[in-house]
């Protein structure tokens, strides 16, 4: 068992902004398990999802958005195919991953995919 002695005046353990990042990152994967991502730095469980929440609202958590035009390409997994001249929204995502939603896409279902996605 790993245990963490803390000497000195100093009680609390102290974490770079580089450090939380990778521990943030590393709750985001798919698949992963808090518990388990905090087991494995050493961290609160409730500290993790602070820190995700902060990172959520942090604007630097934001990205530029960009008005992409592709005509005549398809927007993928939208029935029947429909054409990308349309407005669209393109999230690019963890990994190289890209998620386009077509603007005839129901609100409803842009709506799920967003709160998914927070």
């Amino acid at each position: 068992m790993h245990m963490t002695v803390i000497s000195g005046s100093e009680r609390r353990r102290r974490w770079s902004a580089a450090e939380r990042e990778e521990i943030v990152l590393a709750s985001f994967a798919p698949g992963a398990v808090i518990a388990e991502v905090a087991r494995q730095f050493d961290v609160s469980t409730s500290l993790i999802y602070k820190w995700r929440r902060d990172a959520q609202q942090s604007a630097a958590m934001f990205v530029p958005a960009v008005v992409a035009e592709d005509e005549g390409s398809l927007v993928p997994d939208v029935p029947g195919g429909v054409l990308a001249d349309s407005p669209a929204i393109r999230l690019d995502l963890a990994g190289g991953t890209t998620m386009s939603i077509a603007a005839t896409a129901p609100a409803r279902l842009v709506l799920a995919v967003l709160r998914a996605l927070r």
